[in-house]
């Protein structure tokens, strides 16, 4: 199952909410049949969502993609930091947290290991310093 296909097809043919303040509101109330969270969603935002999804059993899908993927998904021409799906409608989004998620592209770090570190301001001003006392 796409993952993008079903939530696209929730988003035209259901109702959803977009965004932190109206998800959070309306997991409160306890409304809602599953949580849509891209990857960079802030810290604090995925955990005060996750935990007031928790307690209103509502489960939780961390979209593998930024907020502004999500939206091009959901044809939106902005970013979109939580999408909460109130009625799926024809698509089979609840069924999203049981799919295997893909792993999520390793970060490539410019840092070579075997290159010597770059000494610190601190570190060069002090070694400055101490060739012109010497």
């Amino acid at each position: 199952m796409d993952a993008n296909i079903e939530i696209r097809r929730a988003v035209d043919t259901g109702k959803v909410l977009f965004g932190t303040r109206e998800s959070e509101y309306s997991l409160k109330m306890g409304e809602g049949q599953i949580l849509i969270l891209p990857q960079n969603t802030p810290v604090l935002n995925v955990e005060m969502l996750t935990h007031v999804a928790s307690l209103s059993n509502i489960p939780v899908y961390r979209f593998n993609g930024t907020a502004l993927e999500l939206g091009s998904v959901c044809g939106k021409p902005f970013v979109i930091s939580s999408l909460l799906v109130l009625d799926q409608g024809k698509s089979k989004a609840s069924e999203l947290t049981n799919a295997p998620q893909a792993a999520a592209p390793e970060q490539v770090s410019e840092h070579n290991e075997d290159a010597p570190a770059k000494p610190k301001r601190a570190r060069k001003k002090k070694a400055v310093a101490e060739d012109e006392e010497n």
